[in-house]
């Protein structure tokens, strides 16, 4: 049903607008090239942000991070499995996704380790893809409080995540 969902669309309006006899080739031409310059307007923050994810991912920096930093999570009661999940969630939400995906294929889905990823993959941001994205395409070029602010709530997300899944699982 949802493969058919924009051609019934189009066919839809399409049909509206002959019974109201209105040009719908115009506005949508014109909504074709907004579309297109917002993608060219957002497109070098994209390909910046994922050309850094991956060298950062490649050269072994989350691996090295989350031996750093997994004492100081078991101490504030996150499982330290989750470190590369929650250096990673911040910069690339399919990458998330696949080290999600990943600890609950090694942990199992009913795991501590696996809620807890789920928990976490719903309750945080992208935060660095949606400031390149959203700040690119309305042209702020300064983001001051923005990822600070994000980035504690990512924090928050975080270790909000891993309380409650111990509290309520």
């Amino acid at each position: 049903m949802t493969d058919l969902l924009i051609p019934l669309l189009l066919i839809f309006v399409s049909v509206y607008a002959l019974g109201k006899k209105q040009d719908v080739y115009t506005p949508l031409v014109a909504g074709a090239q907004d579309g297109l310059r917002l993608l060219f307007s957002i497109a070098p923050a994209l390909i910046v942000l994922l050309t850094a994810v991956s060298m950062l991912r490649e050269s072994g920096f989350f691996d090295l991070m989350s031996q750093f930093l997994a004492p100081v999570c078991s101490l504030v009661g996150i499982p330290p499995e989750l470190v590369p999940l929650m250096l990673i969630r911040p910069f690339s939400g399919s990458a998330a996704l696949a080290v999600g995906a990943e600890l609950m294929r090694e942990y199992g889905a009913d795991s501590l380790v696996g809620r807890t990823a789920a928990v976490m993959l719903g309750s945080s941001e992208t935060t660095f893809y949606t400031i390149g994205v959203y700040f690119g395409a309305s042209g702020i070029k300064k983001t001051r409080y923005t990822i600070p602010a994000a980035i504690v709530a990512d924090l928050t997300g975080f270790f909000m995540a891993s309380l409650s899944v111990r509290l309520f699982f």
